[in-house]
């Protein structure tokens, strides 16, 4: 029985090495492809550490941590997102950011990443927030590392509500397997409103 529910305050800061360990494993496979290191990931998640009304959503088996999901308000997270927001007419503090998923293979199929959205969605309806935003990266359909079996989430996006805000595109920077430096990667933002 897989126990999935929510970490604020010291418990999330406790939780955020073992999340650094799961973002490493979890995005080095298509279509992030991310060569992490532990040095990057204590640079990134500080922001969870710094925000009053950051969640990580845990997914553990038998007390180990085998997926989790991270959200914070956006104004609280890194300056890139929310600069892709300037001219959309979105207020930023109304939009509740959910960040990463992750999940081991194996506890897919499980339900596992709806009750990872709907409790983020729901800390966010806590927080007075009207929308819940996400992105994505953007990766060509003929990039030589897609494999052919590839799925895109994208419909279970759409099941959940959210869909492509057209043109509004982010942009960050991290070292593809087999890079030897970083590049900048396009990610696309998703976006749904949030019923009280």
């Amino acid at each position: 029985m897989i126990e999935v529910r929510p970490l604020t305050g010291d418990d999330l800061a406790r939780a955020l090495p073992e999340v650094a360990r799961l973002r490493i494993e979890v995005f080095r496979a298509w279509p992030y492809l991310y060569d992490g290191d532990l040095a990057y990931e204590e640079r990134y998640l500080q922001s969870y550490r710094e925000s009053d009304a950051a969640i990580v959503v845990g997914a553990f088996d038998e007390g180990r941590l085998v997926g989790a999901a991270t959200g914070t308000p956006m104004e609280d997270h890194a300056e890139d997102f929310a600069r892709a927001f300037e001219d959309t007419g979105y207020p930023l503090d109304e939009i509740f950011y959910c960040a990463e998923s992750v999940l081991l293979p194996d506890y897919r199929g499980q339900g596992i990443g709806h009750a990872f959205f709907d409790q983020r969605e729901a800390h966010a309806r806590a927080l007075g927030r009207r929308f819940a935003a996400f992105c994505g990266v953007v990766r060509s359909n003929d990039h030589p590392d897609r494999p052919e079996d590839y799925l895109p989430l994208d419909g279970f996006w759409r099941k959940r509500g959210y869909y492509p805000l057209a043109g509004v595109m982010a942009e960050f920077s991290w070292k593809d397997i087999g890079e030897t430096e970083q590049s900048r990667k396009p990610l696309q933002f998703w976006i749904r409103k949030l019923e009280p």
